[in-house]
């Protein structure tokens, strides 16, 4: 079975085929960085008029790449929520029509969920039960996966997620965006132990994160030593705040497993390409008797063959769509 995916909730315009779940014939990407580059984040408006330039080609290209013709596509899936809503229009809107014009099924995919399927694709071997971390410029989430289509959130983020605090941090810093990769190479130059910024406990059995605090305790550090006239070391501020958010979501990670007595952990996510969350993951993983799973790089950022991945398990489970379909900005990941 042939699904072409369409991804489209945030800046990046992509489209992949995906057979018999775990098989990437194509997956192309057209990513927006450049262009939000020069406001240092996301400008909703903007990425919505380049998804809209941009879909079709996209499209074309997947279904070329893949050695393919329209008419070997036996299904469209798409990102339907969370996201930025006139983003995820965009990718809904094409998909419906795609499927309508070809008599094909349309299958509606949580982003979320699919950013876990990436470790599918990964590693097929990976079965559920297992908790995987999803992190990254808009979540921050540890789920439970009980099944290939069952899903339960354990903790999530009370305010800023991973990759929202990293954007804000490398921009009062002046390395650019995006954060994550911005900081994780300043860090390579400086001290993760020389300032001792803030962790939130949310108690014993709490696993919420919450990474306002440690993101207002770096302005605020900056801040004072500008009042003062003091020079900052911004490699040490960066290694510091990198590891501060590390030991939080490798802790929380590990100790909601081990809470729910599951030995099976995964990452997902923009946040889960850091080199030192999974170096960090993994040492924890092993001290504890844990297997670990994660995507390689290129599927840890936004893609389509992650939602054609789920969307095998949606089709199984005869969650289809129609015509009416729309874009659900808040989904949670338990509808």
């Amino acid at each position: 079975m042939n699904i072409l995916a369409i991804e489209s909730s945030c800046d990046e315009t992509a489209a992949a085929v995906v057979r018999d779940r775990f098989e990437i014939l194509s997956n192309v990407i057209n990513t927006q960085i450049d262009i939000h580059k020069e406001y240092g984040g996301v400008v909703p408006e903007i990425a919505s008029r380049k998804h809209i330039e941009n879909i079709s080609v996209v499209v074309d290209r997947a279904i070329i790449d893949a050695g393919l013709s329209k008419s070997d596509i036996d299904a469209v899936a798409v990102t339907y929520g969370p996201g930025l809503v006139g983003a995820l229009l965009v990718g809904v809107s094409y998909a419906k029509a795609f499927a309508y014009a070809l008599n094909k099924p349309l299958i509606p995919v949580h982003h979320i969920k699919g950013h876990i399927s990436a470790n599918y694709l990964e590693n097929p071997q990976l079965k559920p039960p297992f908790i995987c971390l999803v992190a990254s410029g808009g979540h921050s989430h540890i789920v439970r996966v009980d099944s290939y289509c069952d899903y339960t959130a354990l903790a999530r983020t009370r305010d800023d997620a991973a990759g929202e605090a990293f954007d804000k941090v490398s921009r009062v810093l002046g390395f650019g965006y995006p954060g994550g990769p911005a900081i994780q190479k300043a860090a390579e130059q400086g001290n993760p132990y020389a300032i001792d910024f803030p962790r939130v406990n949310m108690g014993k059995d709490g696993f919420d994160f919450s990474f306002s605090g440690v993101k207002t305790a770096v302005l605020n550090y900056i801040h004072n030593a500008e009042q003062k006239g003091e020079k900052i070391n911004k490699y040490d501020v960066a290694a510091s705040f990198q590891e501060a958010v590390i030991d939080v979501l490798s802790r929380h990670l590990i100790s909601c497993a081990r809470a729910n007595g599951i030995e099976r952990l995964a990452l997902a996510g923009g946040v889960a390409a850091n080199v030192p969350l999974r170096e960090r993951v993994s040492q924890l993983a092993k001290a504890e008797g844990m297997e670990f799973y994660f995507p390689r790089l290129e599927l840890c950022t936004d893609n389509a063959a992650m939602i054609g991945c789920a969307a095998f398990a949606e089709f199984e489970r005869g969650r289809l769509g129609d015509m009416s379909l729309n874009a659900m900005p808040n989904l949670s990941i338990e509808d």
